[in-house]
């Protein structure tokens, strides 16, 4: 178990901008930041962080909360371990605990799975370093590449002996479950033929030099293993299968060591190898990544689109590598980013430039020749059209596939203008073209039948008449109001009841000074009104208990630390909501939002205000059911007519409080 300490001293360290900022590209927003949700694919930023409040919420998955909440939503940390990583991003020293069995039981199998491939990484590191046979030749081939020692040891290179069993032994002899090691494919489990019902488990990269694949927070995913020998049966590189914690398509050789660089650089350099990422970050180019020999997937590209929207794509100077560099370039327009593409001479490749160039000429050449990708298509494939019409023809209609796959209107007008340039063609002509590309839909190419469009008009006319709950929301502001106002004290007016020199009962107009948060508990006391939300009641009792303690103390981020991962989601929308859609024609559903001209008090009243009339008009609804179920009844009527009354003072009072 973690020390309370050492947990006040993260949420006092950690500030919820910088721990996002390592996954997501934020930029400036007013007081806020913005960027893409890292939780959906997206185009229109709708991810908002919000520095002061050190909370974030995006609106695109409806998540939200603290530093916390956002590991644990975007690398399924657990508490702890979002502690942990926090405690070591910020050089804070971790005071734990002893673990009871108990507590170590209750660890889950994702865990369990991280934990065998943290021991599996650091145990092929130490085998490189430190082994006679990792020395001689898991350290020997990579010195032959030209790593240097610091290098190595960054990227935690490793070394798996070419011994059956070497690493399984040695995990089973520290501990770690056989169930872990098969479900991340460190070891292989197979049946024993001789024994019939004994089972035989060995390494699956028995002799092979290893590359460990990490997430973008650093957690060690699975492994590559390239071998050594000459042996014609096995395969030159092996990857670890997938399970619940590697899934190849969704990651990147590299991208924790590149995550800063990228978003620093606003540009990601994507290579295909292992050795092209560790060659290029040892130069200094540290801002690339990986698709490690994988053909490039939507997920990979999104996740470079949380740091920046654009990818130079680096290939190798063989016709194969260029031409296989096509497919890819779609997919990266497809999700809206920006693309240029660089080859490299003829029998070069990433790996082999930067070994063999000086930091300022690699520069030099990729400044120098990365290409916009239409510039590229056009270099790679005229040559094959030259003097052939037909190929021609075909060579244009596939730039304008590619230009067709741009979300961007401005984008693909630019490109088309380029197009028709480089290829000496009408511009009308393509833009017909890139219409009927456009209008084709993806399944079939057939037009939207009547039966179709009517379901859209349908489902369109469902939304629009979809009723506002009153109840929901005039909740939820009451909760707002004791967020952002509730340590504030203001001056309300009240009136009293009082007898005067004459005997008469007058109204008299006095003023009070209050906390927010008192002059709401009194009101919704006086009329015993009661959260009809199980999220809101309990929400209000806990701030109600907060602001009681602290009073004008009471800050925001403290107290989202203090809720569970649900509440502080929901406090994080509430009050992200609030900066998003300041105004949102809630008037029109007599719930008003506040208006800079209005005081705190007149806001907090008019919000009171309307929550009795609602409950008001809910009361009068049901007594008049009550007659028409019962008949005609004199009290009932009386009691209707009590209560309306009571409305109309209340909308004067409105009207006034407007």
């Amino acid at each position: 178990m973690i020390s309370k300490t050492t947990i006040d001293n993260v949420f006092e360290a950690a500030r919820v901008e910088e721990v996002i900022g390592d996954f997501v590209q934020l930029k400036k927003s007013g007081s806020n930041f913005k960027g893409l949700s890292p939780f959906s694919d997206e185009r229109t930023p709708s991810f908002m962080v919000s520095p002061v409040k050190q909370i974030w919420k995006d609106f695109s998955s409806g998540k939200g909360g603290n530093a916390i909440a956002f590991l644990m939503e975007h690398e399924h940390f657990n508490y702890p371990e979002a502690i942990k990583y926090l405690a070591k991003k910020y050089n804070i020293e971790i005071e734990e605990t002893e673990q009871t069995d108990e507590q170590k039981e209750a660890a889950d199998e994702r865990e369990s799975m991280y934990l065998v491939s943290e021991f599996a990484k650091d145990y092929f590191h130490k085998i490189l370093l430190n082994a006679e046979e990792g020395k001689a030749i898991g350290l020997s081939y990579f010195k032959e590449r030209g790593f240097t020692l610091e290098t190595i040891k960054k990227f935690q290179l490793g070394y798996s002996p070419n011994i059956w069993d070497a690493f399984t032994s040695e995990a089973l002899r520290k501990g770690y479950q056989l169930e872990f090691l098969e479900k991340t494919g460190l070891t292989i489990v197979k049946d024993d033929a001789s024994t019939g019902s004994a089972t035989k488990q060995f390494d699956r990269f028995k002799g092979r030099v290893m590359f460990s694949i990490q997430s973008l927070s650093g957690r060690v995913l699975g492994f590559g293993g390239r071998i050594l020998t000459n042996e014609k049966k096995a395969a030159k590189y092996l990857n670890s299968p997938e399970s619940d914690i590697y899934h190849k398509s969704k990651v990147l050789y590299g991208i924790y060591f590149a995550k800063q660089s990228i978003a620093k650089e606003d540009n990601c350099y994507l290579v295909e190898g292992y050795t092209d990422v560790i060659q290029m970050h040892q130069l200094g180019i540290e801002n690339v990544v990986a698709s490690s020999g994988t053909a490039l997937t939507p997920e990979q590209i999104r996740l470079i689109n949380r740091l920046t929207p654009n990818i130079t794509v680096l290939f190798d100077g063989d016709a194969a590598g260029q031409r296989a560099s096509l497919r890819g370039i779609d997919l990266i327009l497809e999700q809206g980013m920006n693309v240029r593409v660089c080859s490299f001479p003829e029998g070069e490749d990433p790996d082999s430039f930067s070994k063999n160039n000086t930091l300022h000429e690699v520069q030099e050449y990729l400044s120098e020749n990365s290409k916009d990708f239409i510039q590229y298509k056009a270099s790679l494939l005229v040559a094959e059209a030259q003097g052939d019409p037909i190929k021609k023809a075909g060579l244009i209609r596939d730039m304008v596939e590619s230009i067709a796959k741009i979300p961007d209107t401005i984008k693909r007008e630019i490109y088309v203008q380029e197009c028709a340039r480089i290829m000496d063609i009408k511009e009308d002509v393509l833009f017909n073209t890139l219409a009927q590309i456009r209008n084709k839909e993806s399944k079939g190419g057939e037009p939207k039948s009547a039966a179709k469009q009517g379901k859209t008009m349908e489902v369109v006319a469902k939304e629009k008449v979809e009723k506002i709950d009153r109840q929901y929301v005039l909740e939820r502001k009451i909760i707002e109001s004791l967020l952002l106002y509730g340590s504030h004290k203001e001056t309300f007016e009240d009136i009293v009841i009082q007898e005067n020199e004459a005997g008469e009962l007058v109204e008299k107009h006095i003023e009070l000074e209050l906390f927010v948060y008192e002059k709401i508990y009194l009101e919704l006391q006086q009329d015993e009104i009661e959260f009809a939300n199980d999220t809101f009641k309990e929400l209000y009792s806990k701030i109600m208990d907060s602001l009681n303690i602290t009073r004008e103390d009471f800050k925001i981020e403290e107290y989202i630390n203090s809720l569970e991962m649900s509440e502080s989601s929901e406090v994080s929308t509430i009050i992200m909501d609030y900066d998003k859609y300041h105004l949102h024609r809630w008037d029109a559903h007599e719930i008003y939002v506040k208006l800079k001209e209005q005081t705190i008090s007149q806001y907090v009243m008019q919000t009171i205000l309307y929550l009795r009339k609602f409950y008001i008009n809910e009361r009068i609804l049901k007594l008049l059911e009550n007659v028409k179920a019962a008949g005609s009844s004199r009290e009932i009527m009386e009691e209707v007519m009590d209560y309306k009354k009571l409305d109309k003072i209340i909308s004067e009072k409105l009207g006034s409080t407007i």
